[in-house]
């Protein structure tokens, strides 16, 4: 077996375990792992509002185009329970560290083949064909990847730190966003009026630069104590999607249905306020992406603070104080945005995404922590992607729906209320015991 191979499957009984050590590459490993997959998975978002719909779909008007687009947009989220059923099995089979290794991989590959796919205009029908399965398969390798970055984080944490430690992870999506978006302004600046034919590329092939040093990182990290008590106690089931279904159904719709309003509320404020700013709005881009931007940023400090508090609160009263602020502003939100003004515009977002990253933060230890470790990460993982489906994923697609039968950007905000009040009564019913197991 190559060295390279050995440290992929290496674990805690056959090494020397400096548990300090570990934890700092655990949490590094994740933020960069996540932050690598994320950017890979939004840069397609990003993408989806500024280029794809005239690339890929330019034969349909414009309202058809953008709803073709954010279809493809949501494929992505469609296919996340298949990656964590499949990485979940691996995850509590095998490993995490395997798991992770590939998800990390198979993301690279793909999205440096979307930064290579010709437009409709060169190949004609396959272009919107290829893209949408290139989608597909980042959203299978998202579906492993997320569970795998929190639990490998969390359960190198201690009975004091854990909480924070599965919040780690969670700063990789703002930050992937911002590279994502810094990236993108980057190109828009430099390739000009060429940017529609390769300026965008330039931020998908960059992918791969990113991805090698992130395999540099995670093949130096070790198995998780819990899951060597697992291999040892040998409590491994055969299947463990389906244990999961059959053992612990109430976790998974509590969980699904408590974090819904979290990946709408992102899918809107993230992704389709570019769309809704571009063609309702009548305002240029860069507007958007620059705030955006900004509030990615201020996003990765509200995570890590809110991460920090949820040892310290129950992250349940956390996420529910989130949901409650996010009903109270998505009404001002379009209000903001509606006046054109670039301040009020960056205030709307800036908010948003602080508001988001109250119910964020809390998610992971909430989720993670409601299943018991020989089943975490296919629990974690089932939970957390089919929340996704619901909520993210379609996001974009029904607020374009919602904005062209209703005209009006309130419209978008009954539905952010609507999912968060669902979030606010699931809540009730997530029960974490096993966040403070040893």
């Amino acid at each position: 077996m190559s060295n390279f191979a050995e440290k992929i499957v290496q674990n805690t009984e056959t090494v020397h375990i400096d548990h300090g050590k570990q934890q700092k590459i655990a949490g590094i490993s994740s933020v960069l792992g996540s932050t690598i997959e994320w950017y890979d998975f939004f840069l397609y978002g990003t993408m989806a509002a500024i280029v794809f719909p005239q690339l890929f779909f330019p034969q349909h008007d414009a309202y058809v185009a953008t709803l073709l687009t954010f279809s493809t947009y949501a494929i992505g989220y469609i296919a996340r329970p298949l990656g964590g059923i499949l990485f979940g099995h691996l995850g509590d089979k095998i490993g995490r560290k395997v798991s992770l290794i590939a998800t990390l991989i198979i993301m690279g590959i793909t999205t440096v083949l979307i930064g290579l796919l010709p437009g409709f205009a060169v190949i004609g029908i396959w272009a919107p064909i290829l893209v949408t399965i290139f989608r597909f398969v980042q959203g299978v390798a998202i579906g492993g990847e997320w569970p795998g970055s929190v639990l490998i984080s969390m359960e190198w944490g201690t009975k004091k730190n854990r909480g924070f430690m599965a919040t780690l992870p969670q700063i990789g999506v703002p930050l992937g966003l911002i590279l994502g978006t810094a990236v993108t302004s980057l190109f828009i600046a430099i390739s000009g009026d060429s940017f529609s034919t390769w300026g965008w590329r330039v931020p998908f092939i960059l992918s791969l630069v990113l991805v090698i040093l992130g395999l540099m990182i995670r093949v130096n990290l070790l198995e998780t104590p819990s899951f060597q008590k697992v291999l040892n106690e040998k409590e491994m089931p055969k299947l463990p999607f389906v244990s999961v279904f059959k053992e612990h159904p109430k976790q998974v719709l509590s969980g699904v249905f408590s974090n819904v309003s979290s990946d709408i509320a992102f899918g809107v404020f993230a992704f389709y306020t570019t769309t809704y700013g571009i063609t309702h709005l009548g305002l240029d881009k860069s507007i958007f992406v620059n705030a955006t931007l900004v509030g990615a940023m201020i996003a990765v400090l509200s995570i890590f603070i809110t991460g920090y508090v949820s040892d310290k609160i129950n992250p349940k009263k956390i996420l529910g104080f989130g949901n409650i602020l996010l009903i109270l502003w998505a009404i001002p939100f379009f209000y903001l945005l509606n006046t054109k003004s670039t301040g009020l515009i960056f205030l709307a977002i800036i908010v948003a995404f602080i508001i988001h990253s109250t119910m964020w933060a809390p998610l992971a230890p909430v989720i993670a922590s409601s299943f018991p470790a020989h089943l975490r990460y296919s629990g974690s993982a089932i939970t957390f992607m089919l929340r996704s489906v619901i909520g993210g994923g379609f996001a974009p697609l029904i607020s374009t729906y919602l904005l062209h039968t209703f005209d009006s950007g309130y419209a978008i905000s009954a539905y952010i209320i609507v999912a968060a009040v669902i979030a606010l009564f699931a809540l009730r019913f997530v029960d974490i015991k096993y966040q403070k197991e040893d």
